[in-house]
């Protein structure tokens, strides 16, 4: 037979032998939000788990669980063999640790397939996730790494993640780019996964000297980034990058290759027309929509985005937090010198 195991214990275990997750979950849910890692095997589709939810809802318990066993028995050999090919240990979850998952387990052990199934399922976890985020002690020193739209953050963050640096991407967590053109072409997460993914780095981090991220505001599209880390920022320094607007425009088209989503970013454009001068406004639209990307990028920067970037950042740096200014020439020459600031950052802290 198998066994429950409660999520504090399970986390624990995945540090010393690779587990693999199991949702058995519909599609839908497992879409929605699951826990990071995990595989999904549905015990029923999306269409199946509503035709069942309403059987138990407009007939009752015992009607639901005969039809969900009509379904189950008809594909039990692929349902097996999918378990099968998953080497190691293997823990199954549903929504609450409920019918799904037991059902899931007790069909596994009567096949020889050992599994345990995850006590409370991810309702379990999620209340765990939460209480995590509102707790947590986070002691790293964070690095801050800001600088007007298209200065190239998100790369810089990413080079130096590859280099072992703790990195903390957070519009990667949120599918997100933060400004009203931020979701295109990107698939945004919700906030359960957001928080989730966060609290994955976090942990992860939570030993290191410094961490490093980009300066967010406190919503980052839907999603809101929990204190535990956005308070942080006022004990920690700052990176602010410049550099050209040809360069901030070069990178933005590569970001956003806005030949692939016309439509989609005359549409984010018209969510802010009315607050750019109605000249510019209408030479921007032009621009947009006759494939004109790099004077429209151009304009935005300089009627929009900087304006607004000079705006929120004369009041963004709180009292305490240490700022150190980058100007570059090129990407590269930012990432090189972004680089010696963390290292000067580092010697400054250590006394050196």
């Amino acid at each position: 037979m198998f066994t429950d195991i409660p999520w504090t214990e399970l986390s624990e275990k995945r540090h010393d032998k690779p587990v693999t997750l199991i949702d058995v979950r519909s599609p839908g849910e497992f879409s929605n939000a699951t826990i990071p890692g995990s595989v999904n095997i549905p015990l029923f589709d999306d269409a199946e788990r509503a035709e069942v939810g309403t059987i138990y809802t407009q007939v009752g318990t015992d009607a639901a669980k005969e039809r969900g066993l009509e379904l189950v028995s008809a594909k039990l050999p692929a349902f097996i063999k999918q378990f099968s090919a998953i080497p190691g240990d293997k823990v199954v979850f549903c929504w609450r640790g409920g019918m799904r998952s037991k059902t899931t387990a007790t069909v596994l052990s009567l096949m020889g397939i050992y599994s345990q199934r995850l006590a409370g399922g991810y309702r379990a976890y999620r209340r765990w996730v939460t209480e995590q985020l509102e707790t947590l002690a986070f002691s790293p020193t964070p690095i801050v790494l800001q600088g007007s739209t298209g200065s190239g953050k998100t790369q810089i963050l990413m080079r130096l993640k590859q280099e072992g640096r703790p990195v903390i991407d957070l519009e990667g967590m949120a599918g997100h780019r933060g400004s009203i053109f931020g979701g295109i072409g990107l698939r945004p997460n919700n906030q359960k996964t957001f928080d989730s993914l966060l609290l994955d780095a976090l942990l992860e981090y939570r030993d290191e000297q410094f961490v490093l991220f980009e300066a967010e505001s406190k919503r980052i599209g839907k999603i809101v980034v929990p204190d535990v880390l956005y308070s942080s920022r006022s004990r920690g320094y700052q990176i602010t990058l410049e550099l050209p607007v040809e360069v901030r425009a070069a990178q933005i088209l590569r970001d956003y290759e806005p030949w692939k989503h016309e439509q989609d970013c005359i549409d984010a454009f018209s969510r802010i027309r009315e607050r750019i001068h109605t000249p510019v406004a209408a030479e921007i639209d032009g621009c947009l929509r006759t494939g004109r990307y790099a004077p429209a990028v151009e304009l935005l920067l300089a009627h929009y985005y900087d304006p607004l970037y000079a705006h929120s950042s004369a009041s963004a740096l709180e009292p305490g937090v240490r700022n150190l200014t980058v100007q570059a020439v090129s990407a590269d020459d930012a990432y090189l010198k972004t680089k010696l600031a963390i290292e000067s950052i580092a010697d400054h802290s250590s006394g050196n």
